[in-house]
């Protein structure tokens, strides 16, 4: 695997996936269901605004807040606002030093953080595909061997603190993209019921 990949390349990437995600989302699919069970989707674009914006603090070594989340919907304009926002979080990641020494209140590695904004961002978009009957996400290869890397190093304490869930079995002949996603205990075949 190529590891000379940046974090914010990777977050780039993985944002141009995920932006047009968003903007497709039909208002009046905002109650469905999504892999995620305790999200429906307006919950889960919350949570992933939420997350991008509060990742922007912790590239600059600057305290996050996630104590509550934001009605980031509710405010109007969210499609929009997440387009910029995640351009935001490319460039603070892409700052000198961003994904160098430690961050966050855990006080753990900026790499690992930056990783961890990564898989949110890839893995929250094929959720919400999913979940609003689009194109499953095409995700880069090169964010797939870097996630399922750090997937495996994280899966054990994130399964303890219910982050992930249990891993689950895939097909024979599975992509990288499922096998990333049953790792982090999501089903890579999950559909809304009906479609």
């Amino acid at each position: 695997m190529d590891t000379t990949d940046k974090v914010s390349e990777l977050l780039a990437l993985a944002a141009a996936r995920a932006v047009p995600v968003v903007r497709a989302i039909p208002g009046g699919r905002l109650g469905d269901p999504t892999p995620c069970a305790e999200y429906d989707v307006r919950a889960l674009v919350n949570h992933l605004l939420h997350v991008v914006v509060q990742f922007q603090e912790l590239a600059a070594k600057r305290d996050s807040d996630f104590s509550a989340t934001p009605d980031y919907v509710g405010e109007g304009g969210w499609r929009e606002r997440f387009a910029a926002e995640t351009e935001r979080l490319v460039a603070a990641w892409g700052e000198p030093g961003a994904d160098e020494g430690t961050t966050g209140a855990m006080d753990m590695p900026a790499g690992t953080v930056g990783r961890m904004v990564l898989l949110d961002l890839t893995v929250h978009a094929w959720d919400l595909a999913r979940a609003t009957g689009q194109e499953p996400v095409a995700v880069d290869e090169r964010v797939v061997l870097r996630l399922a890397e750090a997937v495996e190093g994280m899966a054990p304490m994130a399964r303890k603190m219910g982050v992930f869930g249990e891993p689950v079995a895939v097909r024979e002949g599975a992509s990288g993209v499922e096998r990333l996603l049953a790792a982090t205990g999501r089903d890579p075949y999950w559909r809304v019921a009906g479609q």
